[in-house]
């Protein structure tokens, strides 16, 4: 990990602002590990990352390379500029309490992604009801073409793959390793990402 790298320990989640033309570098140390992020206008929190403008504008559920993460009110705020993985999720909501009620009723249930970015966005004044559907990065989720049945399979993502975005506007961002058993392969494991300023 180098310097500028920042550590999200498993099962927890961190927010942090992003300038507009900052790169922002979310990175898989182990493998088949998920982050789930989420992007708020900074000048603004009412405009938020929208999974629904996004994939309409992108006529595809597989975002990667090339493709725009769209707000609510239809403008762009960040586009994907790398990505060594090429399958992430933009369906799936974020882990929570009641995801391990339904799902994991014999594990002890974790307040998830959903708990961690309420925490670590509340003091940027985003409160939990505010808190949209995240863009799950290396996340498997495939769709059967016949039934729309959904899977929630491991990552494809090995130690060191990477998805890069640019953002288009001032953000706050919220960003997680994912707590939810199926969704990494049935382990825990930290995430890494960097800022990588305009210029």
């Amino acid at each position: 990990m180098t310097a500028d790298t920042i550590d999200i320990p498993e099962r927890s989640g961190t927010a942090f602002r992003l300038s507009a033309g900052d790169r922002l570098v979310v990175i898989d140390p182990r493998g088949e590990q998920v982050a789930d992020l989420l992007a708020f206008n900074a000048a603004d929190l009412d405009e938020v990352i929208s999974s629904g403008r996004t994939l309409d504008y992108a006529e595809t559920i597989y975002l990667t390379t090339g493709h725009k993460l769209y707000s609510n009110r239809s403008r762009v705020m960040l586009e994907i500029e790398d990505d060594t993985v090429g399958r992430h999720d933009f369906l799936l909501t974020p882990c929570s309490l009641d995801t391990f009620h339904h799902f994991y009723p014999t594990l002890t249930p974790h307040r998830g992604c959903f708990g961690n970015l309420a925490a670590a966005l509340e003091p940027y004044g985003i409160l939990p009801d505010r808190i949209p559907t995240a863009f799950n990065c290396f996340m498997n989720v495939p769709v059967d073409g016949e039934t729309g049945k959904l899977r929630v399979l491991p990552p494809i993502s090995r130690a060191g793959d990477h998805i890069a975005f640019r953002a288009r506007m001032d953000l706050v961002i919220g960003l997680t390793a994912c707590s939810a058993p199926d969704s990494n392969g049935g382990t825990f494991k930290p995430i890494h990402y960097r800022v990588e300023a305009a210029g």
